[in-house]
């Protein structure tokens, strides 16, 4: 899975790619090696969200963002997982996904920047058009929500996924108003906008939380929340790993939505 290089010749038309972001720890699920790279129902959990990306229409790059002392590791982690080949061209001529490494930073601000430096030549020629950011732990999202909100960044300029947020107490014990919602991942996001905003991030000394607070700062475009569930889970204690697996089943499915191998 070789670092990612500019395409030869530009496709028939913009395509999308989709950053997973796998440059965490595991240190609160308790795991002594990155989250990411624990099994999930026979897949690293990385594996599942690269997947899924690979299986979303106008997607024509998956970028995993990895610690660079791990990029091998993350390598031979996902190779047994990804298509074997770059058969299968969709109906404008293009073939599968290429799947690309590159390093990470030391927060996760600097990781996305990293990601969006190395994807600036494609950016600026035209030939990617839409970026998506994902967090890796988070291995349920469904190829549907990656539709949801490239199709909404497309249109309105960025999009995130949200959740209602249940059962939330005040330091004073007092319930929070139904109306509370919780920003998940994938984000997606017009590309040369996104890129443009890092940069002025990268002057300003400004880092995010997430990819849409930097977006927001910087971009003058509306980011517009799409519909998600709480089964859309980041794997942070041991708990949401045992829950992803029984979510999962024993089909190997997805909630709301499903995979099959490529």
């Amino acid at each position: 899975m070789p670092h990612p290089t500019p395409s030869p010749t530009p496709p028939t038309s913009p395509t999308a790619t989709v950053v997973v972001l796998g440059a965490g720890s595991g240190s609160r699920v308790g795991a002594g090696v990155n989250k990411v790279l624990l099994p999930l129902a026979g897949r690293p959990v990385l594996a599942w969200s690269v997947l899924t990306a690979l299986a979303t229409p106008g997607v024509g790059r998956v970028l995993v963002v990895a610690r660079a002392d791990e990029l091998d590791e993350v390598a031979e982690a996902l190779a047994p997982h990804l298509p074997l080949d770059d058969a299968g061209a969709d109906d404008e001529g293009r073939g599968r996904p290429e799947v690309g490494l590159v390093a990470g930073g030391a927060t996760r601000h600097a990781s996305e920047a990293r990601a969006l430096r190395s994807l600036a030549a494609d950016v600026e020629a035209g030939r990617t058009d839409l970026v998506v950011v994902h967090d890796g732990a988070r291995p349920l999202a469904p190829a549907a929500l990656f539709t949801a909100v490239l199709e909404t960044a497309r249109s309105s300029g960025g999009a995130l996924p949200g959740a209602p947020v249940a059962g939330v107490l005040t330091r004073g014990l007092q319930q929070v108003p139904d109306a509370l919602v919780g920003v998940q991942t994938p984000q997606a996001f017009r590309a040369g906008p996104l890129l443009e905003a890092y940069r002025r991030a990268d002057d300003d000394g400004f880092e995010g939380t997430d990819t849409a607070a930097c977006f927001s700062r910087y971009a003058d475009l509306p980011v517009v929340a799409v519909a998600s569930g709480p089964t859309n889970l980041k794997v942070t204690w041991p708990e949401d790993l045992a829950l992803a697996e029984e979510l999962l089943g024993r089909t190997g499915s997805l909630p709301g939505g499903s995979l099959s191998e490529r």
